[in-house]
């Protein structure tokens, strides 16, 4: 590969005009073609063999089509990604400029990490309550824009293929039981009851027949009777059979397989397995021992924070407030409709606010919806979306309105601004609307960087005078507890052995979040090893290199810039955006550079 770089850079050379000596200034410039065109080719071959993501990023030349589950795509997968990483470190980028140096060095950083990863055949463990084909397929619908006739025809032709890819799926966790690669019982037993679920429904009510609710008028009336009887009968004929096998195969075959302990430590490897995991979700090399002790610490400090507010409100300790919060029914929400237009007020009021936090704001919308209820059960309490890049469909939060009864409305408030804006929305459309980055760094997904900023933006509505309520400020709060829970809990599943029930007692003992998120929560920990640490060790970084610019620059320091800063370049790993943010600091020291303006600084101090 490295004979094909050369080759390369000699063509672009003899490329010159006749009697032109080849400069170091040609040579920078081809070098930096060759860097890009490679990028440009791995985007391309990115989105080919992964159709749905194509389409969710608004793409649609691979509408028709879905990715290819087996194990020869899977092996042709790997094969494609040594033979990229050959081809990116051969590219030398001395005299490049500071991104484009780094565009290499995050793409050698991910092919690696995907290379080095392929040994635990995180493939053969494909489905559990939360992910997996049997929900993504059912999701994806609302994720695509239907304006066309061949729309809805490539829709179609990507239906009739969802047998294949539940039949692929089948033959990779048939491998994993082979192989010893088995989720937990508890959770395969769920994943039965959502296959169920889908596979009992009605054609017409089904997930898959969204599209046919507003059919668009250009199309003909006769094309749309057509569209809809071919779709109809997709569902009713291919996919619905197609689910009802799957799920006998998961609650007859596979579950009962399914392992006994929680945490992955009992899978083969299970030690590097968890470190491979924690390195990947935090972008750091600390261990899980180092994770579980600081999470034992914050877990203290936040209650210490908790406690202050309950003496406030008139409790002697936070079991008492707990108690009172969960028997108050001014604290609960009275409808599934009143859940969505509490985030909607709250996303809307801060709407107005961001001037006075940041430079740059984003050009995309942003809609509060609700969770599909075929998945409401195990789902979080809101998630997020992300919209397209050229803006045809806004940023989506799915919020869980499921057994609303029981879940409290302290921390939407919190939950509104992680999710939405100034968190997940904020930071992911920024992304994808800086104009200089690469694609593959416009949709970059370092979960320590993603949930860290967003738990960062739970604080900054204080900045602006939110949280006015103290229910809403313990609200939020308690959502802070849940992510130094998380360190704790995650660690103690995946590195301690702990039981389930070990970790639901120390849910009890730290927190008063509804039983229903606790059960929820616990769950997914077993689901998703070490993801759960990224929201903790992410916001603790940036609130460190927050305090490091406010403590340096003093009067220099200017809050807008600084977001500016850790949004202006997308999501990165922890180590590079210290390095980043490092290096605005000097920046701002240097004798030219004026103070800003009271009127143009945020509050410093969160």
């Amino acid at each position: 590969m490295r004979r094909v770089v050369s080759v390369l850079l000699s063509l672009s050379i003899l490329c010159l005009p006749v009697g032109a000596a080849p400069t170091a200034a040609s040579n920078l410039e081809a070098r930096r073609k060759v860097l890009n065109d490679l990028l440009a080719e791995q985007w391309e071959y990115t989105l080919r063999t992964s159709p749905e993501y194509a389409s969710i990023l608004g793409d649609k030349r691979w509408n028709d089509k879905l990715s290819d589950f087996s194990q020869k795509a899977i092996d042709d997968d790997l094969e494609q990604a040594r033979k990229f990483r050959t081809r990116f470190e051969a590219i030398a980028t001395t005299g490049f400029p500071e991104q484009e140096t780094l565009n290499k060095s995050l793409m050698v950083r991910m092919l690696k990490e995907q290379l080095d990863t392929a040994r635990f055949k995180d493939w053969e463990m494909p489905v559990n309550q939360f992910s997996g084909v049997h929900l993504s397929l059912a999701q994806l619908p609302s994720l695509l824009s239907f304006t066309s006739v061949k729309d809805y025809e490539d829709y179609i032709a990507r239906l009739k293929q969802i047998p294949r890819f539940l039949d692929e799926t089948t033959i990779q966790m048939r491998n994993g039981m082979r192989d010893a690669l088995m989720p937990p019982r508890i959770l395969l037993e769920k994943v039965a009851h959502q296959g169920e679920a889908i596979a009992a429904q009605e054609p017409e009510k089904s997930p898959f027949a969204l599209p046919l609710a507003k059919l668009p008028e250009s199309i003909p009336p006769a094309d749309q009777k057509q569209l809809s009887e071919q779709l109809l009968s997709a569902i009713r004929d291919l996919i619905l059979p197609a689910y009802a096998r799957f799920t006998k195969f998961v609650r007859e075959e596979y579950a009962p397989k399914g392992r006994s302990e929680p945490g992955v430590w009992s899978l083969p490897e299970g030690a590097a397995r968890y470190a491979a995991k924690v390195k990947s979700f935090t972008t750091t090399d600390m261990t899980p021992e180092q994770i579980h002790q600081l999470g034992l610490s914050q877990v203290a400090e936040i209650e210490s924070r908790m406690k202050e507010i309950a003496g406030k409100l008139g409790y002697a300790d936070l079991k008492s407030l707990n108690a009172a919060i969960a028997k108050d029914p001014k604290l609960h929400p009275h409808s599934r409709e009143q859940m969505l237009e509490l985030y909607r007020g709250y996303v809307d009021r801060m709407w107005k606010e961001l001037p006075k936090l940041f430079g740059r704001l984003p050009k995309a919308k942003l809609e509060i919806m609700r969770v599909e209820t075929f998945r409401e059960k195990e789902a979080a309490g809101a998630q997020y979306a992300q919209g397209t890049p050229d803006g045809s469909r806004p940023g989506h939060v799915m919020v869980n309105t499921g057994d609303y009864e029981h879940r409290t409305t302290i921390s939407m408030e919190s939950t509104a601004y992680h999710e939405g804006v100034p968190g997940h929305h904020m930071q992911i459309s920024i992304a994808q609307e800086l104009p200089t980055l690469p694609p593959f760094r416009q949709q970059a997904g370092y979960s320590a960087f993603v949930e860290g900023w967003a738990l960062y933006a739970e604080r900054l509505g204080k900045e602006v005078g939110f949280y006015q309520d103290p229910y809403s400020d313990y609200g939020r709060l308690q959502e802070e507890m849940l992510r130094a829970i998380r360190l704790v809990v995650d660690t103690g599943f995946h590195y301690k052995k702990w039981s389930r029930e070990q970790v639901v007692n120390f849910f009890h003992e730290h927190s008063g979040i509804e039983e229903v998120e606790v059960q929820a929560e616990t769950n997914r920990y077993m689901a998703f090893p070490g993801q759960a640490l990224a929201y903790k060790i992410g916001q603790l970084k940036i609130l460190k290199l927050h305090e490091r610019a406010r403590n340096t620059l003093g009067e220099k320091f200017d809050l807008r810039a600084f977001h500016d800063e850790v949004l202006g370049a997308g999501a990165l790993p922890l180590d590079v955006l210290e390095t980043r943010i490092n290096a605005w600091i000097a920046r701002q020291k240097q004798p030219n550079k004026p103070a800003t303006s009271p009127a143009s600084r945020g509050a410093a101090r969160l």
